[in-house]
Order: C-alpha cells, then sequence, then structure tokens
C-alpha cells in the first residue's frame, strides 16, 4: 500500500473537517480482528505484481473467493473496510485507536508493511495516534519463520501460490507455479515491533507515562530515556520453560492526563518438547490461539504487573482501560456446556473459551474493563467475584466477518463509559473484485468443482449484504459439514417452522414416520397443530409465518446472532424473533425427555436463548464503580 493509493481511496469519499474533541470527555476507537491484506503492495524481491484486474486498471494481490468462503474471516474486501472505518473515525473526531490484535494476515513484511504506511497517513493526516498489541496471527510464533499460500487468485482462475521459500507446496493441474519471495515470512517479535514501533509499541517523548511487565521506574521517577532503554526487545523477555526465552511487548501508556491504555500481550507460546527443539526455531512452539488459560500457567508475571498497574490507577486517580486480543471473559453468554453437548467439546473453538478462574484472577487483580478480539463476535460479557469485584469484557467485532463493525468507547466524567458499536455498512469500492472471483468461478465449474460457491454473493448490493452472503456461504460449506451431529443435521435441514412446532406435540419417531409416510401420523401431528393454532392466538403469532421459513433459516439466523448479538436483530427481523421465541417456550414446554432429536432440538434452543438474552453488546453505558451495564438503546 503506499499514498497514491489512499489518496485514490479518499476521493472517493467526502472531504472530511475534523471537529474539536471535547476537553470533559475522551473517546477510543477499538478495531479488531483487521487482518489486513495489502492488496496493492509491492514485492521487494520479485517482479510479480499479482493479476491484472480490468475493473480498474491495476494489479491485485488477492486470496480466491473459494478459500474465503472456507474461512471465518474475509481476506480480501476487509482491505477496503478498513480504510472506511478509519475514514469514519476520523470524520467523528477520535484521535485514540487501539487495535486488539490480529491487524495482518499472518505478519508478512508485504502486509505489515501497508499496515504500517496507512496507519502513519492518518497520524499524519488526522492527528489519530494508534496504540496496538498483539494478536496470535502477528506474530505467528516469537520467530520469524518460513511461510506461504497456495490460494492466491491467478491467470485464467487457477490457484497461484506465493512462498517465501521453494518446496513448500503440491503442485497440481489447478495451481500455477509457485511466486518465491521472503515478503511471504511470518515475522517474529523482531520484525512487527520494529515495523510498528511508532504505535505504541515504544515510547515517544509525548506520552506522560510509558512502563512494560519489566521495567522498574514508576510515575515519580519516569523519563522518556529510561522508558527507551525498558523498550529494547532484550529487556522484554520472560522465561516460559527452563531453557526457552520469548518476548513479552506489553505496556502500559498515558496519551492524554488522566487515561491509562493497558495493552496486554496475551500471547503464549508454550515450548512442544523441551528436550528435542530449537528454542529459537517458532515450529518448537505451540500456536497462541488459546488465549488467558495459558497466561495463568505460564505468563503469571502478567497478572502480578496488571495487579500492580491496577492500584497505581486507583491510588493516582487514572481511567484504567485494559485491551488484548484475547477476551478474558466466557462469550458464549453462559452456553459454552450446552454447545459442548450439543456439538462436542472439540467443536465450535471451545478451547479457546476463557475459564471462570482467568475472569476471576483478572477482575481481583483490579481490570474493570476489557477490550478483545479474537473471536470475530459482538458480544459483552460481565463477571463478579466474590471478593465483590466485577469485570466487563466487550468483544469488539472483526471488519472482516458478519457484521463488520467496531467500537467506541466515550471516557465520561465520575467512572461513566459509554460504549457504542459502529456497523461499517456502505464501504467504497467494495466490488472491486468482483470480474477477478467470476473469472475464477467460470474455471472452477469448466472443472466440474464438486463445491462451487454461490455467485450470488456478486450481487450483494454493499459490504454489510457482502458479508451475511459470506456468513451464508461459510454456513454451508463449513459449519454444517464440520461441527454438527449428523442426524440432527439431516433433520434440520428438512423441516419448516411449522413441522418444528409440530414437533413440540409429538416424538420424534413419530414425527419422523409423518415426514416419511406423509400419512402414518397425519391424525396426532394434526391435533399438535391444532394445539399450536390455539396458542399462536393467544401469543398474536400466525402458524403462516412459521411456515415461511426452514430449519437451514434458523441455523444461518443462529449463526447471526452468534457473531453479531444484537447487531443481528435488525437483519432478522422482530417478527421472526418473536417466533423463534416462542417455538423455544412451546418446545421447553412439552419436551419429552430421552428422545434423540428432541434432545439434541433442546440443546440448540438453549443455545439459541442464552444468545438472545446475554448483556448489552450494542449500545450500553458502564459504571465502573458498580459494575452496573445498562443497555442505551432505544426500547
Amino acid at each position: 500500500m503506499n499514498r497514491f493509493l489512499i489518496t485514490l481511496f479518499l476521493l472517493t469519499t467526502p472531504i472530511i473537517l475534523l471537529a474539536q474533541q471535547q476537553t470533559d470527555t475522551v473517546q477510543i476507537a477499538f478495531l479488531a480482528d483487521v487482518h489486513l491484506q495489502d492488496l496493492y503492495g509491492t514485492l521487494q524481491d520479485n517482479p510479480y505484481k499479482g493479476i491484472w484486474n480490468p475493473t480498474t486498471g491495476k494489479y491485485t494481490l488477492l486470496r480466491t473467493m473459494e478459500s474465503q468462503l472456507h474461512s471465518t474471516r474475509i481476506f480480501n474486501e476487509n482491505y477496503f473496510a478498513f480504510l472506511a472505518a478509519l475514514e469514519d473515525i476520523a470524520k467523528r473526531g477520535i484521535h485514540y485507536v487501539a487495535l486488539p490484535g490480529d491487524y495482518s494476515d499472518d505478519g508478512q513484511p508485504l502486509h505489515i508493511r501497508g499496515l504500517q504506511q496507512l496507519l502513519q497517513y492518518y497520524t499524519e493526516t488526522y492527528n489519530i495516534q494508534f496504540f496496538i498489541t498483539t494478536g496470535n496471527h502477528d506474530p505467528v510464533g516469537p520467530f520469524a519463520q518460513e511461510s506461504g499460500k497456495d490460494d492466491f487468485l491467478g491467470e485464467g482462475g487457477k490457484r497461484q501460490p506465493i512462498f517465501s521459500t521453494t518446496g513448500n507446496y503440491k503442485p497440481d493441474s489447478n495451481i500455477l507455479p509457485a511466486v518465491i519471495t521472503r515478503d511471504i515470512t511470518k515475522m517474529g517479535y523482531s520484525g512487527i515491533t520494529d515495523h510498528l514501533q511508532e504505535f505504541g509499541f515504544f515510547p515517544k517523548e509525548s506520552y506522560r507515562y510509558w512502563p512494560t511487565p519489566f521495567s522498574t521506574y514508576s510515575t515519580g521517577n519516569y523519563s522518556y530515556a529510561k522508558a527507551q532503554t525498558a523498550a529494547a526487545l532484550s529487556n522484554r523477555t520472560y522465561e516460559v520453560a527452563p531453557g526457552y526465552t520469548v518476548p513479552d511487548v506489553s505496556y502500559l501508556v498515558e496519551p492524554t492526563p488522566g487515561l491509562w491504555l493497558l495493552a496486554i500481550d496475551g500471547n503464549v507460546y508454550i515450548p512442544k518438547d523441551t528436550k528435542a527443539s530449537d528454542p529459537k526455531n517458532s515450529k518448537s512452539y505451540s500456536e497462541a490461539g488459546i488465549g488467558y488459560n495459558q497466561v495463568l500457567s505460564h505468563k503469571k508475571h502478567l497478572v502480578e504487573w496488571v495487579h500492580k498497574i491496577a492500584m497505581e490507577a486507583e491510588q493516582q486517580g487514572k481511567t484504567l482501560i485494559a485491551f488484548s486480543h484475547y477476551p478474558m471473559v466466557e462469550f458464549n453468554d453462559g452456553a459454552s456446556e450446552a454447545i459442548s453437548a450439543l456439538m462436542g467439546p472439540d467443536k465450535w473453538q471451545l478451547n479457546r473459551v476463557p475459564s471462570e478462574e482467568v475472569a476471576q484472577t483478572f477482575a481481583d487483580a483490579g481490570l474493570k474493563i476489557h477490550f478483545g478480539g479474537h473471536m470475530h463476535l459482538n458480544d459483552t460479557g460481565i463477571q463478579k467475584t466474590k471478593k465483590g469485584n466485577t469485570l466487563v469484557n466487550i468483544q469488539t467485532p472483526s471488519l472482516a466477518a458478519y457484521i463488520p463493525a467496531y467500537k467506541v468507547l466515550t471516557v465520561q466524567p465520575d467512572g461513566i463509559l459509554e460504549v457504542n458499536t459502529i456497523s461499517i455498512d456502505t464501504v467504497p469500492r467494495f466490488d472491486e473484485l468482483f470480474a477477478l472471483y467470476r473469472m475464477e468461478y467460470a474455471f472452477l465449474k469448466s472443472q466440474n468443482h464438486p463445491e462451487l460457491w454461490d455467485p450470488t454473493i456478486l450481487e450483494a448490493k454493499n459490504y454489510h449484504a457482502f458479508t451475511d452472503w459470506h456468513l451464508k456461504e461459510l454456513v454451508r460449506l463449513r459449519f454444517l459439514p464440520d461441527d454438527w451431529p449428523k442426524a440432527f443435521k439431516e433433520f434440520m435441514l428438512q423441516v419448516s417452522g411449522a413441522d418444528l412446532l409440530a414437533l413440540t406435540r409429538m416424538s420424534s419417531d413419530d414425527y419422523a414416520t409423518t415426514l416419511l409416510h406423509k400419512k402414518g401420523n397425519l391424525k396426532k401431528w394434526k391435533k399438535g397443530l391444532q394445539k399450536t393454532q390455539k396458542e399462536l392466538g393467544q401469543n398474536k403469532l400466525v402458524l403462516s409465518d412459521f411456515e415461511q421459513w426452514n430449519g437451514l433459516d434458523l441455523i444461518t439466523d443462529f449463526y447471526r446472532i452468534r457473531s453479531a448479538d444484537q447487531l443481528a436483530l435488525s437483519d432478522i427481523g422482530p417478527e421472526r424473533i418473536r417466533q423463534y421465541q416462542y417455538l423455544a417456550a412451546s418446545f421447553f414446554k412439552y419436551q419429552q425427555k430421552g428422545d434423540p432429536i428432541q434432545d439434541k432440538l433442546g440443546l440448540f434452543l438453549t443455545i439459541l436463548n442464552r444468545f438472545l438474552s446475554g448483556a448489552p453488546s450494542s449500545h450500553f453505558k458502564v459504571d465502573l464503580k458498580s459494575g452496573a451495564v445498562q443497555d442505551l438503546r432505544p426500547q
């Protein structure tokens, strides 16, 4: 990415005049899981430019639609969404922006350079200060490592491998010869912090205070010179296991009087085999995606440091806002146990759910509010402890997933925080790559590809709709095949909403007979529907509305709610939500225990109910003194 391309983007959007920031409040924007892939970056050691886009007349380095429809994140269009979000932030006059990790694809030089140039542009042009911390994608490991992808889009719609070294991919007739470049390696801590040192990782003279877990000074004897020495990566390491020393780039910054931003490096890289592995090789370590469950076991110095910082903030009257990549509080609205029972303990990334001990530990260490990412979810979790402490964990959505959004925190007097979630629905140039996707689709179709993606996604009218299509295809192509119990999935894919209401009045054996033989238990089925119709009328619902949707629609809305929480309600509609709630209430009223299908459906509806009744996540207020969270949405 370069300034010429940034200027081209800005020409497509209105000119923005910055408003003066209010003196009695401070605003911070949180953008998590940006996953920037520099579509228009330049490889420094290879003449390859990407694929020619006839729509723009430019070469583009993009990934295939097939690959991004099997991923929980969009690879390409989030580039434009990030630019749109930064423009929106500038328009609102916000001068502090925190990025809680995963701001790159995989920490490659190509994409980190693009991010660096982009953040520098907005710093210089709009006086925005950026504060970032690490995610499990940046860095992927503590040290640099060879890498590459075989799913870039190449000529004729074929896959184009781009790797850092030869011999890392298996060629076939649908893959072009590999492009080799060092710009696709995965950088470790040294490369990441070197490129991005100006955005919080290293101190600035303008900061009023900037310590690390390893620095020895305090606010009373702080100096910029001392901070510079403490910032050296060699002074920010710990021993994760005997003989295995890795960096920890956590830091605290006071960018304006009274505001302390605590950037926690929650990455934990644990050696796989301490007797036979190289301590300087990233391949010797497990990945960091599990998060805070491993911080408690292998990074205990962080808990002690957080407690120290929280005590100092309390004593000095500072407002302490913590952010990191990983959630500190369970993000499934208390439904994790039911999810495990329905899907299995190794599904739905349940290994990434922080234990209650994590939330209790950091709440009792003094943290009151924390912004996380990692899960690409919009959610608010609240943990109260026996000691009377409360931690509010705010999950920031990803711009690369449904619904694309970021959070704005307004710090008000007397410990009151207002949190607003800003959807990025309209994104200039979001359809800029569609001609290339059509070429890809034509090639896959000519090869009789067994699982073609649905080209209807290319009819999306805006970025919000595009991410919705991404989620629907992700459900069809990945989630349903990989996560759902086969018998329950097959059952759900052949029923309507009215059928599910009938099921509440009969056993699944009877219902299966009805489906297969049409007339076998029709009398019993009709009797059940007659009871349902009476109750529906009492609840101001109509049976015909339940016939308008099916099990797949319900499952898709289930994922919408899980991903976007309150943000998804307008897409689904209040009437459909009422129908789902009535179905759940009716089911629990008549449920027959021990029936296999009904047991699964009971778990499913329990999870859906939990998602629909979680803490406010769209627009709400947090009282730091009491820990109370108040919904600010119009009722």
